[in-house]
Parts: C-alpha cells; structure tokens; sequence
C-alpha cells in the first residue's frame, strides 16, 4: 500500500489526498511536518510535503504524484485521453501553480499568520504576478463547468485548494476581488464543494489546522 506523507493543513497534501480518494486508491496517512534534516531529505530531497512512499521508493513534488497516481493505480483518470487534452490540463494547473499559488504564499504572513505588512516592494511583485496569473486563467480556463470543461480533471484539484487561498490574499493585503476578475470561479469551487471526497478532505483539513497551529506555535 502507497503511503501518503504531509499534513492536512497543507493545501497540496490535500491536492493529493484528494486524487487518492476520487480514484479510490488505498493508501496509509502519515503524519509529517516539512524539515531538513538527513532522514527527511531521504525521502523528500528540498524537505517539503507532501510526498508519496511507493514500493520502489518515494516520490515528491505534488504534479509529479499526481501523474504518478494517474499512471500506476485503479479508478478513473482526471486527464483528458488526448495528449492535447492532457497538455492543456497541465497547462491550468501550471497557470494556478505559479501565478496565483506561489504568488500569493509570499503575503501568507501578514494574510494569514498576523507576522505583519508584507514589504511593499514584496506586495507590487505579488500585486503583478496575480493580475498576469488571472488574466491568464480568464483566457484559458472555461469554468463549463470545470475548469477545463464539462468533465472534472486534477486542475480542479489544484484549483480547489489554491484559487480559495489566493482570494484571501488578494481581499485582505490589497483589497482587491478576484471573483470579478475570475467570473465562474466561485462557481466551480462551491460546486467542488458537493464531492464526497472534497467533503473528507476539508473536515480533515479543519482539524489539521489545529495541529499545525499547535506544532509550530502558532496562536
């Protein structure tokens, strides 16, 4: 049995978690933290979650796992069986990945953890980036009803569990509404919402929350 480690307050543990359950893989949950020492840089070489332990070793990098899932175990695919298709599907979860995810986790601090203002020069970087990532989206993304059209792929997956975050970010540091930027988006998220699995990720993710508050002191 493939073993999934991270943390449910993570949002691309949940990514993965959230494959696992759609596709109905068996898998054991571990708990851990980021970190560098010798035994974590072993099994995940930059010390992030999550991370995927396997038979023949582990696997990181959260687009990696997922087309590793896609291509190793049971239940359905969340790519498109063309090679058009499935390029462009990496393609949205690339837009979504840096230009609206990473983007944003530079204000995390002053957005979510109360660690202060984020420096203005920081906040016009993370202000451009987002204003390209969204215009990006917007011309890409069909939200008809999924992001990429009528059937459900992984970058919904990664969409879920990001665009929410990047929302946050945006009211709260510049006071900006991505909704209008992004019309459908809302849409497509409370509709993820109504997934059994998503339903199983969340709660956890709401309870994971408090054990990563208490794990690095967080109040």
């Amino acid at each position: 049995m493939i073993k999934l480690h991270g943390f449910p307050a993570s949002n691309y543990f949940n990514m993965v978690k959230l494959a696992l359950l759609e596709k109905g893989v068996p898998y054991e949950d571990v708990r851990v933290y980021t970190g560098q020492s010798e035994d974590m840089l072993a099994k995940s070489a930059m010390g992030k979650v999550p991370f995927l332990e396997t038979e023949q070793g582990f696997v990181s990098e959260t687009a990696v796992i997922l087309d590793y899932i896609d291509e190793t175990q049971g239940g359905p695919s969340f790519y498109p069986a063309d090679p058009f298709g499935k390029a462009r599907v990496r393609e949205l979860i690339k837009y979504t990945e840096l230009y609206l995810e990473l983007a944003a986790r530079r204000c995390y601090g002053e957005a979510f953890f109360g660690s202060g203002p984020t420096p203005d020069q920081t906040k016009a970087e993370v202000r451009t980036i987002l204003e390209r990532g969204v215009a990006a989206l917007r011309r890409q993304a069909s939200f008809a009803p999924y992001l990429a059209g009528e059937a459900i792929t992984y970058a919904d997956f990664v969409f879920l569990y990001t665009y929410p975050m990047a929302k946050n970010v945006a009211k709260i540091v510049f006071d900006w509404d991505l909704s209008a930027e992004l019309p459908g988006a809302d849409a497509l998220v409370e509709t993820l919402k109504t997934r059994d699995a998503v339903k199983t990720v969340d709660e956890d993710a709401r309870i994971g929350q408090q054990e990563f508050r208490a794990h690095y002191g967080i109040k």
